[in-house]
């Protein structure tokens, strides 16, 4: 293009311009995201958390595992250098002049601007018999001087000055480089193209084919396609999956395919170590073939998953692979929940009979599943062995818990015992504070103390449903065919704080029946922690019933002994839970509790702000170590009697305080009254499922009105559009009477 010029920096000071940017807009977000957090600061959150977490596999790994690890001294180093090259170049930039000035005459004759004509003709004399080449001066200095004379005295060469900055007038558009000179020199031209070559021919075809290559075997959840076209094709198959049938599919994934994972692993010794399991483990179905479900490495996964939810010992060099496969579970059986919702709207969508959707019962075991894998526990064991300490030898000691009644009759002091059964967490959390610390007599202090944190750290979570009809007149008058909005309120809460305001309650309430009653001992302990009924057998029973109809709680993740060696995957922990890490429960006093509550709503200040980052940077941090598994829940409705999925389930991940869920399902094609029932289960814990009814009146729906205001605008839009073709019409006729009149 004509007056344009392009140059290459010779001097390379606008290339350490471009350098300098080049490296601050990498150093400086790698800093911020890649810097190590402080191990100090990580070892007081682990310390913080030991009530709660001490006998998890991954909590121990996790506190011993930052000693021997160089990967954050290797990240400090690398950001140090790269800090040091920026401050460098940013410290050469500014010592480099500016190339580029502004010209002006009167600084090139030494004189200050508004100087007089004699006095530039003055010191052009002046400068003149010092620089001119005849008299031994410079010569380029000399033009210098010549060209600021003239522009400073010439007409023309002043009015070129003071418009375009030259004396000469407008001169060529001159574009700089960034780019050092020597790049574009001949004698360097085999060795940048070479360079280029490589970069752009070699080095990035390569890193997109990589990742295209990646990116085509992998879903949007990261999980193998080859793993979800295994789990269509079985769930389509086996249509009422039981959970025998649900472990073999779940290990038939290719995540734990070697030839497909480069993660998983294969070792000479499997050969031996794995039938062994197998005859210890027993009632293992190996007769069927059924690729890949038979493959070597789908029966090793059955065989770790089984062992794990038996809670066996098993030999120190299969712990590392149970681990890597225990972590996999929860995302996989997340997957195969939506194969299974998949096929059912793929059912209801055609009309083929020969298409059957998956059962309900096959949707609610792979959740179950999901408790199972997290919890280390076989599907119809006691929830109570989800506490820590609390194993199969003591267990019949917990759940058959005996009380002494005395009453007067006839002068006699008579001995009543009452028996009662404690099957469930919330049985346990119901009892009186006496009761329970007597029920768990086999404990040392320290341990009953844990135990207490982790019944303190459960969540508690209640359900408030309300079913409308959203976009209608009105929007409570379900009728058929419309679509149905259920909107579901989730509230999260621990056990301690639910049960540390109703003891607070009770305490008011109790108070004047204490002052008129001289048995103080007989209602000293009433509130969520305790029962309420202190009578014979059948009042107490009925009196535990209570609890449990006023708080459906869920049950504790992160301690039961057989996360000891089984949860070592990862797969235990509670990001919610954490807000209650420095919570400690304590029974000796309220004074104890007070103090336990304001510790406990501090360290929920602290922590609430902070919990997303800690969660990013405990992601990004030390990615092969073991990680906390987050609380999730499912969410769905559905219709026990017909066994049916009304709504698909929706997977709650970031409930923390409350949540709010629309389930969105088409009413019912029949006028009448239906029950269906709202289902919140938990993918961690066993024993927190919530229930709650759903009742529909679904009436007729409601005639099409006949005439409509949005109609009656339709008319007569129509009607003004005869109107304006008929004066189009008139207009024609009267221009055709003109010409006919001419």
């Amino acid at each position: 293009m004509a007056g344009q010029q392009f140059q290459y920096d010779d001097s390379g000071n606008t290339f350490f311009y471009f350098l300098t940017s080049f490296v601050g807009l990498i150093v400086i977000p790698a800093t911020y995201y890649l810097w190590p957090r402080d191990q100090n600061a990580e070892q007081i959150r682990l310390k913080n958390i030991r009530k709660v977490y001490g006998r998890c596999m991954w909590y121990r790994l996790r506190l011993l595992k930052p000693q021997p690890n160089i990967i954050p001294t290797v990240k400090k180093i690398v950001l140090l250098a790269g800090w040091a090259l920026f401050l460098f170049l940013a410290y050469k930039v500014s010592k480099t002049d500016r190339e580029y000035q502004e010209y002006n005459p009167y600084e090139v004759l030494n004189l200050d601007p508004g100087a007089t004509v004699a006095e530039i003709k003055k010191q052009y004399r002046l400068l003149s018999l010092k620089y001119h080449p005849d008299k031994g001066g410079d010569e380029v200095m000399f033009m210098r001087i010549a060209k600021a004379y003239a522009a400073l005295t010439d007409e023309e060469s002043r009015k070129n000055w003071e418009e375009f900055g030259n004396p000469d007038g407008p001169q060529a558009t001159s574009f700089g480089i960034a780019l050092p000179a020597w790049i574009v020199d001949q004698k360097n031209s085999i060795l940048v193209l070479l360079v280029y070559g490589l970069a752009f021919m070699v080095i990035l075809p390569v890193v997109v084919g990589s990742w295209w290559y990646r990116s085509i075997r992998y879903s949007g959840d990261q999980i193998l396609i080859r793993t979800t076209q295994i789990y269509t094709y079985f769930v389509y198959k086996t249509r009422n999956m039981d959970m025998k049938r649900l472990i073999m599919v779940l290990a038939g994934a290719s995540e734990f395919d070697p030839q497909y994972n480069k993660d998983a692993t294969s070792r000479p010794t499997d050969n031996i170590l794995i039938p062994q399991l197998i005859r210890e483990i027993g009632s293992i179905n190996l007769k069927k073939n059924e690729p890949p479900l038979t493959c070597p490495y789908s029966l090793k996964a059955r065989v770790l998953l089984l062992s794990h939810l038996a809670r066996m010992k098993i030999p120190e060099t299969l712990e590392e692979d149970q681990q890597f496969m225990l972590k996999k579970c929860p995302a996989l059986l997340q997957e195969m929940v939506n194969v299974i919702c998949q096929l059912i709207i793929m059912a209801r969508s055609r009309e083929e009979r020969e298409f059957r959707a998956p059962t309900l019962a096959s949707l609610e075991n792979c959740m179950k599943l999901s408790q199972m894998a997290v919890q280390g526990l076989q599907q119809f064991k006691s929830p109570l062995l989800q506490l820590p300490h609390i194993e199969e030898d003591n267990l019949r000691r917990v759940s058959n818990h005996k009380k002494i009644f005395l009453s007067l009759q006839w002068g006699y002091i008579l001995i009543k015992p009452s028996i009662y059964k404690i099957k469930t967490i919330q049985d346990l959390v119901s009892l009186k504070e006496s009761d329970r610390h007597n029920l768990l007599h086999f404990l040392e202090d320290e341990k009953y103390e844990e135990v207490m944190a982790v019944l303190g750290s459960f969540p508690y979570v209640t359900m408030d449903i309300k079913s409308q009809v959203l976009d209608d007149e009105d929007s409570n008058n379900i009728t058929v065919g419309s679509l149905v909005t259920v909107l579901v309120k989730l509230t999260r809460q621990t056990m301690a704080e639910v049960f540390e305001k109703e003891q607070s309650i009770c305490a008011a309430e109790e108070q004047p029946a204490e002052d008129g009653q001289g048995d103080t001992h007989k209602h000293r302990t009433k509130g969520g922690w305790q029962q309420k009924g202190r009578g014979p057998k059948k009042t107490a029973k009925s009196k535990k019933k209570k609890p449990l109809k006023k708080k459906p709680t869920p049950v504790p993740l992160p301690q039961s002994k057989q996360q000891k060696q089984k949860q070592a995957n990862g797969v235990v922990g509670s990001e919610a839970v954490v807000k209650e890490d420095e919570e400690e429960v304590s029974d000796k006093g309220s004074d104890s509790e007070e103090e336990e509550t304001n510790r406990e709503s501090q360290s929920e200040k602290d922590d609430g702000s902070d919990r997303d980052s800690d969660r990013e940077q405990d992601e990004k941090q030390n990615k092969d170590d073991e990680a906390e598994k987050q609380e999730w829940w499912w969410l769905y409705i559905a219709d026990r009697k017909e066994q049916t999925l009304i709504s698909m389930p929706y997977h709650v991940c970031t409930l923390k305080d409350t949540e709010e869920v629309e389930l969105k399902f088409p009413a019912p094609g029949k006028p009448g009254n239906y029950q269906y029932t709202v289902f919140l289960r938990s993918d961690s814990y066993m024993g927190l499922d919530q229930i709650k009814p759903l009742k529909l009146e679904v009436h007729e729906a409601k005639p099409v009105p006949e005439n409509h205001p949005q109609w009656d605008t339709a008319i007569e839009g129509d009607e003004d559009q005869e109107d304006s073709e008929g004066f189009e019409d008139s207009f024609e006729e009267e221009e055709e009477e003109e010409e006919g009149d001419d």
